[in-house]
């Protein structure tokens, strides 16, 4: 199979290259500099620029599948120009793609993968939440996640299969939320955040990786949620990277106004509560590496 993926050089990028290219598929990759273009024998960069509407269409030819995981970091102060970018890096990036295959007639496109975050879930402290809920979030992440798939969905016009994946907090050694919240407790001052009661979706990033190589080489089609079948507390989370850790975990909550007084809107990040189920995901038959917490974080963070 040869896939081309945008936003290959990311947390979850990088992973899914490294699994595909391990399992001998071809992959093509999108990037905005020219000084990370590579050309292998299995792996091909070529440039676009999504801001401008600009993409080497050469990057189409002979692909079987679109894995678009492009998007700007959303762990960064919102200003409201960063607001913009933080949308416009979703929709953009979907909106090339899709100009380009509309005027593209020969394209081999037989199934487009997209990104997408638990986020669109609103915040809740009791619910749980499974792919087929009405009532989606209203705030700046839940709509900036409702046009990430809106835009997806408009590949269906093409009639290229779309599927989506929700995703919660990644796991991983190398980026991602997980480093940062680390870092407090390493220096003996961990604590939970707000009232340390809200829920977090996670998953572990060698899981996430395999859920999109599992939808790829399975033509597994629709909405999922990416999150490992076992989600926690902030509390819970943050007492139990202390426990890996062997650090303390003694620090007071971080009350939510001192959240919002440090990150501003950012602070819902870590705020808001989705418990979110992976139920639909392993009735295709995906297995979980790390279905539980404490096996998942000590992967992480003994290497």
């Amino acid at each position: 199979m040869k896939i081309l993926i945008c936003g290959e050089t990311g947390l979850i990028g990088s992973a899914l290259s490294e699994r595909c290219l391990k399992e001998n598929h071809q992959i093509h990759y999108l990037t905005t500099r020219k000084s990370k273009i590579e050309a292998s024998e299995n792996r091909k960069g070529f440039l676009w620029n999504p801001a401008k509407g600009e993409i080497d269409e050469a990057c189409f030819e002979g692909v079987d599948a679109i894995v678009n995981l492009s998007g700007a970091n959303i762990a960064k102060r919102w200003t409201e120009s960063y607001k913009q970018e933080i949308l416009a890096s979703r929709v953009d990036t979907a909106n090339v793609l899709f100009k380009a295959l509309q005027n593209r007639k020969d394209h081999t496109v037989k199934h487009y993968v997209s990104a997408s975050g638990t986020a669109i879930y609103p915040s809740s402290l009791t619910e749980n939440y499974s792919e087929d809920i009405q009532n989606l979030a209203d705030d700046f992440l839940g709509s900036v996640v409702k046009q990430w798939e809106l835009h997806a969905n408009q590949f269906k016009s093409l009639e290229i299969p779309v599927t989506i994946l929700r995703t919660g907090l990644v796991f991983a050694a190398n980026g991602g939320a997980l480093v940062e919240m680390v870092k407090p407790v390493k220096y003996g001052v961990g604590a939970a955040i707000g009232s340390g009661k809200q829920w977090q979706s996670w998953i572990h990033i060698k899981d996430i990786a395999g859920i999109y190589y599992h939808v790829l080489t399975n033509n597994i089609i629709g909405v999922y949620n990416a999150v490992a079948p076992n989600p926690t507390t902030n509390k819970l989370l943050t007492k139990e990277i202390a426990a890996v850790l062997n650090k303390p975990f003694f620090m007071p909550n971080i009350p939510k106004f001192m959240m919002k007084l440090i990150l501003g809107e950012m602070s819902t990040l870590l705020l808001s509560s989705q418990k979110v189920d992976s139920e639909k995901i392993e009735n295709t038959g995906f297995k979980f590496n790390y279905p539980m917490l404490t096996p998942a974080l000590e992967n992480i963070l003994k290497k």
